[in-house]
């Protein structure tokens, strides 16, 4: 890029700052005080340093940008409208408004070059450690000596919320230990929240917590001074082993000469008399949404992107040429698909699950398949909060990834919402599909990134084992009760609660054939009894509910539905029933979500409306109150468990075979 005036490049910065401003003001609601504070921090980056091609938002080796602090989701779609990307004028006029590309915070898959769906504050950091980490694994894999196909950096912006947020630490201490290098942290460092200046909750001293990290940190850095702004930026991009936080200090509301640095301009439009005060302060006589002619073409990225990436495509069919499989699998992964020949791998794996007849933990059958799949998946990129031991999440084949060297198997340690959200990154990068895992109790720590998962429609395995009371002596605080139920309300989330090893391996098979959102996988602790079946009724199990035992030659009187360990039960159940005159079906529901998503012919098949029903679930029963409807009965637990053996705490709750047949003996009307 020639040479430019310092008067220039504050031009191509205000353009951003008065895009931003007008926006929010026809909007009548937004955050216009961040995208003037970091206008001249963009400008530099976007400018000068990013590695993006507008024509192409998805091109693999592209940089990737995370704008953390979500709520000044303006400066973003300015950066995008400038630099050529397909988010015209129109729509930065139709700010926050219904169906545009320009939502109050940017949305994954609505607007062309967002990478991430960021507002809550953190996560995005987290992402973007994911993106990075998915980085340098990838480069690790698949580049060759003068061959590197993978080569780009990741860049987040982050405010003093972010970084107030635990998510900030648990995801940084895990950064500084993984050598993320080509990670580029600006910390927007302008002292004003929404409740005003931070000082009085948050004094921390920022620089020297990220050194503590293993970060290498630019402590004074002037967010308004292009050529500080530059040598940071400079610095940051000489390799270290480190990933970089710059601490830019910054005036929230730039430009405001009444508002500025203060935070009456963090949440609320500036106002139309301030906007005049703001346009002659910044000397910018332009109508709202106007950029000049000097300033758009300054800005347009399209050209340069466009070479970027046809040296790219150069590169990698060179690199195709000397590596031919290399380039294909790389090309595959890249796309999300799965290999070729999955399907004969799925068959041959429910044709070994299938004769399996000695009983099985389904925390067990998981690891059972991924020592049978992750050999021939290596994009598998596993993990766990520090349960890997109880979890059963490695195999034979695990590779920890470590500073040192990569791997397939990330320990996350005691980083539940870190671990999930920085998964996120991951799955959004590409070329990896990352399953992660804890206790089915500890969820609640990674809750808002599973919801963000599913609201992005990421492909990403969460294993939670230790589904229910069964893990028995550690009591109350690590016996999930509402834990699946609530996972359940999750909207696009499948919540798969397997009965055996069949069920296990289906739940996996179908959770990576996914490609619209998350799993999760609730896994027992204790030993589960095979279950027989036909292949008919192999092959339903992935419509989420399935008739397991029919009621033999008669129309049944009672229809018993469960999940996970009590599906054995009900079968022992129907035994008893039967020898009583009380035809009973039983029906497997491993999957809510996916039954629900089934036709209603299907639906009624399997639980006939007019057939009393009664649910089994060692967990919080409201949940299945729309299965049995107003006539049925729903067993479960309703309050917080006890410290005692497993089978001592399933009688002590009623979950057993007695009290099955009692509860199905009075949906009859046999007392």
């Amino acid at each position: 890029m020639p040479t430019e005036s310092r008067k220039f490049r504050r031009r191509c910065a205000n353009a951003l700052r008065f895009l931003a401003i007008d926006a929010v003001q026809a909007a009548n609601s937004g955050h216009p005080g961040m995208p003037m504070g970091m206008a001249d921090i963009a400008e530099v980056l976007w400018r000068r340093h990013l590695k993006h091609n507008p024509a192409n938002p998805r091109w693999a080796d592209r940089d990737r940008f995370v704008l953390s602090n979500g709520h000044g989701s303006m400066l973003i779609y300015a950066l995008l409208h400038l630099c050529g990307y397909d988010l015209p004028t129109e729509e930065l006029k139709r700010f926050r408004q219904l169906h545009s590309k320009t939502p109050g915070h940017p949305e994954f898959g609505m607007t062309p070059g967002i990478e991430t769906t960021t507002g809550p504050l953190g996560q995005g950091l987290a992402n973007a450690v994911g993106m990075a980490l998915a980085e340098r694994l990838l480069a690790e894999t698949f580049n060759r000596p003068g061959h590197k196909i993978v080569d780009h950096y990741t860049y987040a912006f982050v405010g003093d919320g972010c970084l107030m947020e635990g998510i900030s630490h648990e995801a940084c201490s895990l950064a500084g230990r993984l050598s993320l290098s080509k990670l580029i942290v600006f910390y927007d460092d302008n002292d004003i929240s929404i409740d005003g200046h931070v000082q009085p909750w948050f004094a921390d001293d920022t620089p020297k917590r990220f050194e503590a990290y293993g970060w290498r940190v630019v402590a004074h850095c002037d967010g308004h001074d292009v050529d500080s702004i530059e040598a940071a930026i400079r610095l940051a991009r000489t390799a270290t082993g480190r990933p970089t936080l710059i601490c830019c200090k910054t005036m929230i509301g730039f430009g405001s000469p009444n508002k500025g640095g203060t935070h009456d301009v963090h949440g609320a439009p500036l106002g139309s008399d301030e906007i005049v005060n703001t346009r002659r302060q910044l000397e910018w006589p332009f109508a709202a949404f106007e950029i000049p002619d000097d300033v758009r073409a300054g800005w347009d990225a399209r050209t340069r992107g466009e070479a970027a990436e046809y040296a790219w495509d150069a590169n990698f069919a060179a690199y195709r040429n000397r590596y031919p499989e290399l380039a294909d699998d790389f090309d595959r992964r890249m796309r999300g698909d799965l290999p070729s020949d999955w399907q004969d791998h799925v068959a041959a794996l429910m044709e070994v699950f299938g004769k399996q007849t000695s009983a099985v933990a389904t925390r067990k059958a998981s690891q059972n398949v991924i020592e049978a799949i992750a050999p021939i998946l290596p994009e598998l990129l596993g993990g766990s909060a520090d349960l890997t031991g109880s979890n059963l999440t490695n195999w034979s084949g695990t590779r920890p990834a470590n500073r040192e060297a990569g791997g397939n198997y990330v320990n996350y340690g005691v980083r539940e919402f870190g671990m999930t959200a920085i998964a996120n990154g991951i799955a959004l990068h590409g070329g990896f599909i990352p399953y992660t895992a804890t206790f089915l109790v500890f969820s609640d720590y990674a809750r808002n990134a599973i919801r963000m998962a599913s609201l992005m429609k990421q492909r990403q395995l969460m294993i939670y084992s230790h589904d229910s009371i069964g893990l028995g002596e550690d009591g109350p605080t690590h016996q999930p009760i509402e834990h699946a139920a609530s996972l359940r309300l999750i909207p696009g989330l499948d919540v798969w609660r397997p009965a055996d090893a069949v069920e296990t391996a289906v739940a996996w098979t179908t959770a990576l054939e996914r490609r619209d959102g998350p799993s999760c996988l609730l896994l027992s602790r204790q030993s589960l009894p095979a279950l027989a079946r036909s292949a008919e009724q192999t092959a339903n199990i992935a419509r989420g509910a399935y008739i397991l035992r029919e009621a033999e030659g008669r129309t049944p009187g009672v229809v018993l539905i469960g999940t996970g360990s009590e599906v054995a039960l009900l079968v022992e159940a129907q035994a008893m029933l039967g020898q009583e005159g009380i035809a009973a079906r039983v029906v497997a529901m491993p999957c809510t979500r996916r039954f629900d998503l089934q036709p209603v012919s299907y639906r009624q098949e399997v639980l006939p409306p007019t057939i009393p029903t009664l649910a089994v679930e060692a967990g919080h029963p409201d949940l299945w109150r729309k299965y049995v409807g107003p006539n049925g009965a729903v067993i479960g637990i309703d309050r917080f468990g006890e410290s005692a053996p497993a089978a001592e705490l399933y009688a002590y709750f009623g979950i057993n075979v007695a009290s099955i047949v009692g509860q199905a003996r009075r949906l009859v009307g046999i007392a």
